[in-house]
């Protein structure tokens, strides 16, 4: 799932993916303005599927397609198979307009996902020294343990717009999430706007206390989607609202 770093900042199938998924709804539209996925397959995964018993339904004949062989074909199979029948079955199909949406996002996505990382790394770091944050999770840190993986495998080691940092408890990051002015209350990511989410109440909430540690959310834990305004306003937003707590 390449829908956070984008194909500006990472490429998965010079990496070695098979298959690589994008929410453009994401990043790549860049307003929240319309729905929208992407699959894309790597060259020659037909090697890997066909007479492959793991991918029984590639092999055998659909019957709904007169016996089709989807192995047969000399076309992209898996991105085939997805039109042909899962497609079908389940109906989504994205409107011309939304799809106009989406193409205009991605006239700008280069420039925007630099921004987005330049400012969060910004934000991130402020957040590191602050004594209301108890850490930050950004792997464009020095100090996070995925900075080395950001270096290797993102461009320029720019790490994307999204970042979480834990304080003291539930009720701070609540208290904090409500009290931003900039940053917009909601749970969506990779918007323009600045975005702030309390994921156990919100996302997360219908997991119990175990469930929720088992999963890497702590109570005090807050999710920032870093947007395009001046990043110097997003800090001052940050800082007044951590001052509430």
């Amino acid at each position: 799932d390449n829908t956070v770093a984008t194909p500006i900042l990472c490429k998965p199938l010079e990496l070695g993916a098979d298959i690589v998924v994008h929410s453009v709804s994401k990043y790549a539209n860049g307003q929240g303005s319309a729905l929208g996925g992407v699959i894309v397959e790597r060259e020659g995964i037909k090697e890997l599927i066909k007479d492959n018993p793991r991918y029984s339904h590639f092999n055998e004949p659909d019957a709904s397609y007169h016996g089709l062989v989807y192995t047969d074909v000399p076309l992209p199979i898996f991105t085939l198979r997805v039109r042909l029948a899962l497609l079908r079955d389940f109906g989504g199909a994205a409107s011309p307009f939304n799809s106009w949406l989406n193409i205009q996002g991605l006239e700008t996505l280069a420039l925007r996902m630099e921004q987005h990382s330049k400012s969060a790394l910004k934000i991130a770091e402020h957040l590191e020294a602050h004594e209301k944050v108890l850490s930050v999770s950004y792997p464009g840190l020095k100090s996070s343990r995925s900075y080395a993986n950001a270096q290797k495998y993102l461009k320029d080691g720019m790490a994307s717009g999204l970042l979480s940092f834990i304080v003291a408890s539930k009720e701070g990051a609540q208290k904090v999430a409500e009290s931003t002015k900039i940053f917009s209350l909601v749970v969506n990511i990779g918007d323009s706007k600045s975005i702030i989410t309390h994921p156990a109440s919100t996302t997360h909430q219908q997991l119990s206390a175990d469930e929720l540690k088992a999963a890497g959310v702590d109570a005090g834990l807050i999710r920032l989607s870093v947007g395009l305004e001046d990043v110097e306003d997003l800090i001052a937003d940050l800082d007044a609202a951590l001052a509430q707590i």
